[in-house]
């Protein structure tokens, strides 16, 4: 794995939170996100579990950059023992632009927010309950754009972002094309939004892909420009 993914990764790991308002919630974002224990974390910086957790509920003061700064270096270290998938993950997402039409918005948020908040906040029915139940970022695609203009890399790097996400497709007609795409992109995001459709108006097999894949299908038919908004509000 280079170098320089990890430590690109860690200057942006660090850097939002310790921007952040909220400090220990975006500490607990990225720890979630990596999927590692409170207690492996701990274990790791040579603390108390009750001490992780007290940084992340906000309960001691905001963690000072020292602490920051090993707490990231022990997420990246387990990441790396343990196979370093995360750590590429992220290193796709830097690594991949995408000034384009293509992408109306991408927006990660300093803390995960629940699915059900995130479905309400955009007016989203869901068809499919996913296996996970929060999301710490979106992006916004239009499916036509993305096929005209995207090369097959840009194409699989946008799809196959970190999984905590909600993919939100716009301009389909029944979201075959995206979900049809989505089989060959690991790991799955969080959530998937069609936007534009009613339930009635999917594709028949969608659900299934859905289920097969464990992640939540929904669908909006808000506005484009006020569906943006509403994700420029959050979290």
């Amino acid at each position: 794995m280079a170098r320089g993914d990890r430590e690109k990764l860690a200057e942006k790991i660090a850097g939002e939170i310790t921007l952040s308002d909220n400090p220990g919630a975006t500490l607990r974002k990225w720890r979630t996100d990596f999927e590692i224990a409170q207690t492996d974390l701990a274990d790791r910086l040579s603390v108390s579990p009750s001490v992780v957790s007290d940084y992340e509920s906000g309960r001691r003061d905001n963690p000072g950059i020292g602490i920051v700064r090993r707490a990231v270096d022990a997420l990246l270290d387990i990441d790396e023992r343990r196979g370093g998938s995360h750590i590429r993950q992220y290193a796709r997402v830097l690594s991949a632009g995408f000034d384009s039409a293509a992408v109306h918005d991408l927006n990660e948020y300093p803390a995960n927010i629940p699915l059900e908040r995130y479905y309400e906040a955009i007016e989203a029915t869901e068809i499919v309950e996913g296996t996970r139940d929060t999301i710490a970022g979106h992006t916004i695609i239009d499916s036509i754009e993305a096929i005209k203009n995207l090369s097959s890399d840009e194409f699989y790097n946008l799809y196959g972002q970190s999984t905590n996400r909600a993919l939100v497709f716009t301009n389909v007609s029944r979201g075959e094309s995206p979900l049809v795409a989505l089989r060959v992109v690991k790991p799955t995001p969080h959530a998937v939004i069609l936007h534009g459709l009613t339930e009635e108006d999917v594709w028949e097999f969608a659900p299934d892909l859905a289920r097969k894949d464990g992640f939540s299908l929904a669908v909006t038919d808000l506005p484009l420009e006020e569906m943006l908004e509403r994700h420029r509000e959050l979290p």
